[in-house]
């Protein structure tokens, strides 16, 4: 945080905690310790606002758990949770997209704390009952980065064959709260739909693992090979670029 002795910049420390707080007791984890660093500022204006929290936790059998590439090809892939896949309240607010295309920092993503929770639970039991091949959160970049970070961690394809209908680039690019990825078997479709509904998660599938590129319903189309170069050299032109 930058100077808290400016009213605006204690503002957001007072926020920031009020939200860990609330999202603590929603997802029941609680803070067992803590710590701050402020007056971080460059030419008298304040870095943004940046909590960073570490978790902990128990996995009860270590031969049940995900990473988050994709597992090989024939998998269906499935979006669970919040899903403006198809128009559903589609917005930019808050994304990386919004600021990398056109240079705006603005809004917030809204954040369903009742949904989350039952978003992570229905997680944990397709992970602990083996149906999860693979499961990844989607953050910064939004659908498209999550999928291209799946297919390069996983050194395998996929193809986007759900319909798209509104704003694209809210639907690939926008930053919507409570959403994981995952891959399972076919067969295996009937039983997270079970869960889902039994934890009041909404789902999407989304298509099929295979090939060696990504490709998302005539939208986009981008090579393994051209997405890792992307995702591993970036920083390295980034800084060559200043």
């Amino acid at each position: 945080f930058g100077n808290p002795e400016k009213l605006d910049i204690y503002y957001q420390l007072e926020e920031a905690v009020k939200g860990i707080a609330e999202a603590g007791r929603a997802l029941g984890v609680p803070v067992i310790s803590g710590n701050v660093s402020l007056y971080n500022e460059s030419q008298g204006t304040g870095i943004y606002p940046t909590p960073v929290i570490g978790a902990l936790g128990l996995l009860e059998d270590v031969r049940r758990h995900c990473g988050a590439g994709f597992r090989g090809a024939g998998d269906t892939v499935v979006l669970l949770g919040s899903s403006n896949l198809h128009g559903n309240s589609p917005s930019l607010a808050g994304s990386e997209y919004l600021e990398l295309v056109h240079g705006l920092v603005a809004g917030q993503p809204a954040l369903d704390l009742v949904l989350e929770a039952s978003l992570q639970k229905a997680c944990r039991r397709l992970v602990s009952d083996g149906v999860a091949r693979s499961a990844h959160d989607c953050s910064d970049g939004g659908l498209a980065v999550t999928l291209a970070e799946s297919c390069i961690a996983g050194d395998v394809g996929l193809m986007v064959d759900a319909e798209f209908s509104g704003r694209w680039d809210a639907a690939l690019f926008g930053e919507t709260q409570s959403r994981i990825v995952v891959s399972l078997a076919p067969a295996d479709l009937a039983r997270l739909e079970r869960i889902c509904s039994d934890e009041g998660v909404p789902w999407v599938e989304l298509g099929t693992t295979g090939g060696d590129s990504l490709g998302i319903a005539g939208v986009m189309d981008s090579s393994l090979a051209e997405m890792r170069d992307s995702w591993q050299g970036g920083l390295i032109r980034a800084l060559e670029q200043k």
